[in-house]
């Protein structure tokens, strides 16, 4: 373990080219790439499907936006690769203690909330207070004690050496302002339907069909050159690729028609593929916490597992685009290091073995009914599985998984539901299997992963709302490997891996979650409008729209063209 931790940041300059392009003039009618919308505003989709319901809580799982955007963290940190984090509302930060038990962090001065107010250390102090007291969802399990130093400077002081909370302290929690949120009776279910924030834009305008997130003329780091940002519903994939074609939205992320010849299908419009989140069948997995249904058997889950065809689902439903995923949740590629020699498959199986799936169920007491379906105790083999109406790729994912587990003697029933519907009944655990994708913490390891998606401390009986474990997950040898790997270095991977093994062991066997591929995510956009997208060269931030706060970044990035 190293003595003295000590990570310095370079401090964002003022992006001169942006002030140059505002001093230009900005506002006419007409964008490029054949768009129907103004030059300097962003039409986004990011999959919603239905009526918007104003919620730009940071802390609330059914969020519709604000990370990144209207709140900012300490710091960005780019989960697509190595680096280091980006300074936002912090610039510098220090282990303090050699053992991982203080935190410094200097904090920038001159920031303004959006209603005028100044930024400053108590502001961070009661965020951070605010996680601990759970208040609202403390994912990482935060009990550290927070003190101001000065007005620019708080301590973080643990009773454990706490190495990998820094991360998602500094890049995953979003700072709010205490001279409002001190006001709010209950911060975890208060919507906060007029948000205030530091960040580079600020809501103006809101429907159900679409909202309107404005430039903020006194962000910190200049006024984006992007004049306004305006969300869209639409009633799913299909509208979204006529959308694009129209030139009615500039940016997506999701699956669209003719993948593979973007730029000659859609005017002016070029596309980015990044291999991140991983997608999966949720679980609702615990019947000790109140879980219904056949999934609640891992023999159900594991067969489930062995019966998809993952080359065909990759074929009918992903274009493709999807590439192999590790029963352990580590990215095959990206933590190739800690993939455990221990997993019985260090990837998914890419063809189905029905053999297996069988001979799963009927070690495990299931029998073969009359209609070709297996069934236990009176209990047929017969599960829903939940996703949103409107997102073709899963519907097809889920209609083929249905043809492939009925081989093997398994009911698969899709339903389809809203957005809306998909995120409480995830949040709650009302559900028996839901397709969802699994997405990756504040930096590139994965034992945010396993912290989110699999500590016990991120879940919650059903009914109650699961912040972030939604199989509703207990493992108490996983939850000891999670803290053991809490407070170790993470520059020390020797002591570091047996704990990455005991997870990945135990999960591969539980399957709480069932790994279906990891999807390779299409983001398309308006490349004759906006210059400044990520790319496959330049992957200065995760490009998914609706990953947040990465989608900050990009926006922030974004010049508008022909102007």
């Amino acid at each position: 373990m190293s003595l003295h931790v000590r990570r310095r940041v370079r401090t964002a300059a003022i992006g001169a080219a942006a002030v140059a392009l505002l001093a230009a003039g900005c506002g006419s009618e007409g964008g490029g790439g054949g768009s129907s919308t103004p030059n300097d505003t962003l039409v986004v989709y990011t999959g919603q499907a239905t009526d918007y319901t104003a919620n730009f809580n940071p802390f609330s799982p059914t969020l519709i936006e604000g990370p990144g955007t209207i709140y900012e963290p300490l710091f960005y940190y780019n989960a697509s690769s190595q680096g280091d984090p980006e300074p936002k509302l912090g610039t510098e930060y220090e282990w303090t203690k050699d053992d991982g038990t203080e935190l410094t962090i200097t904090l920038r001065e001159g920031v303004t909330w959006s209603d005028g107010k100044p930024f400053t250390a108590e502001d961070v102090k009661f965020t951070f207070d605010l996680v601990k007291s759970e208040a609202v969802p403390n994912t990482i399990g935060f009990t550290g004690e927070t003190e101001v130093v000065d007005d620019t400077t708080v301590k973080v002081t643990f009773e454990e050496p706490s190495y990998m909370d820094g991360p998602q302290l500094l890049g995953k929690t979003y700072i709010v302002p205490k001279h409002i949120w001190s006001e709010i009776a209950d911060p975890a279910a208060d919507p906060i339907e007029q948000p205030v924030g530091t960040g580079p834009f600020t809501l103006t305008d809101f429907k159900p069909q679409a909202f309107v997130l404005t430039a903020n003329a006194e962000y910190w780091d200049g006024e984006p050159a992007v004049k306004n940002i305006r969300y869209r519903s639409l009633s799913g994939n299909q509208a979204a690729a006529s959308s694009l074609e129209a030139g009615e939205i500039d940016v997506q992320t999701g699956p669209v028609p003719n993948l593979e010849n973007v730029e000659a299908a859609y005017d002016g419009y070029k596309s980015v593929i990044v291999p991140m989140n991983q997608t999966v069948l949720d679980a609702c997995a615990n019947a000790d916490l109140g879980c219904e249904g056949p999934q609640t058997d891992p023999a159900v889950r594991q067969a489930i597992y062995y019966a998809m065809d993952r080359e065909q689902l990759n074929s009918l439903a992903f274009q493709n685009t999807s590439s192999d995923i590790s029963p352990g949740f580590a990215l095959p590629e990206r933590d190739a290091a800690y993939l455990s020699a221990d997993l019985e498959n260090r990837t998914a199986p890419a063809n189905a073995d029905a053999a297996r799936a069988e001979e799963i169920l009927t070690d495990a007491g299931w029998e073969r009914g009359d209609d070709g379906i297996f069934a236990k105790d009176g209990q047929k083999l017969s599960i829903t599985a939940t996703v949103v109406s409107g997102w073709t790729d899963y519907i097809t994912a889920l209609d083929t998984m249905s043809e492939q587990l009925k081989q093997v003697g398994i009911e698969l029933i899709p339903s389809q539901v809203s957005w809306n519907e998909m995120s409480d009944s995830r949040a709650t655990g009302n559900y028996q299997l839901l397709i969802d994708s699994l997405y990756p913490g504040p930096a590139a390891d994965p034992y945010y992963v396993y912290s989110y998606f699999y500590g016990s401390g991120n879940t919650a009986e059903v009914g109650e709302i699961g912040s972030t474990n939604y199989s509703r997950y207990v493992n108490e040898d996983v939850d000891t490997a999670i803290d053991e790997l809490s407070q170790l270095d993470p520059a020390d991977s020797e002591a570091r891996q047996p704990y990455y093994d005991e997870i990945q062991a135990q999960i591969e066997q539980d399957m709480p979650y069932i790994p279906i591929l990891t999807a390779g995510t299409i983001t398309v956009f308006n490349a004759e409008k906006f210059s400044g997208w990520p790319t496959n060269v330049d992957l200065y931030a995760f490009p998914a729209v609706w990953s947040r706060p990465d989608q900050a970044e990009v926006f922030a990035n974004l010049k508008p063209n022909g102007e």
